[in-house]
């Protein structure tokens, strides 16, 4: 599956965002789909996650602010994020799991600052 994720841009602290991941083929049988980021000299990090039974888990550094979605044909997912913070500059990946594999996209890149 190709991953395309666009919406990323400079946003000052408090604004918000919205992430949009498009998938070339449905993720509804994917292991799980998720949102990851990496700024630069650090680690990459899960930021949101949804498995396959639905369940949905958040870093607990963006929980209660960002919110983590996909539409009713499971080829977009979205990462809404409110309240954005200058930590929350990095660059965003969409990454979908599917047995031992695992496919990312491109990235785009959020960078909060006044």
């Amino acid at each position: 599956v190709d991953l395309l994720e666009s919406g990323g841009g400079l946003v000052q602290p408090g604004g918000s965002l919205r992430l949009s991941c498009a998938a070339s083929r449905s993720l509804r049988n994917f292991d799980a789909v998720a949102w990851y980021r990496q700024d630069t000299g650090e680690a990459r990090e899960m930021v949101a996650l949804i498995s396959k039974g639905g369940d949905i888990v958040f870093a607990d550094s963006v929980k209660d602010r960002f919110t983590i979605f996909m539409n009713n044909a499971k080829d977009m997912l979205y990462l809404q994020m409110n309240n954005l913070k200058p930590e929350d500059t990095a660059l965003y990946y969409c990454r979908a799991t599917e047995g031992v594999t695992a496919y990312w996209g491109q990235g785009t890149q959020v960078t909060v600052s006044s």
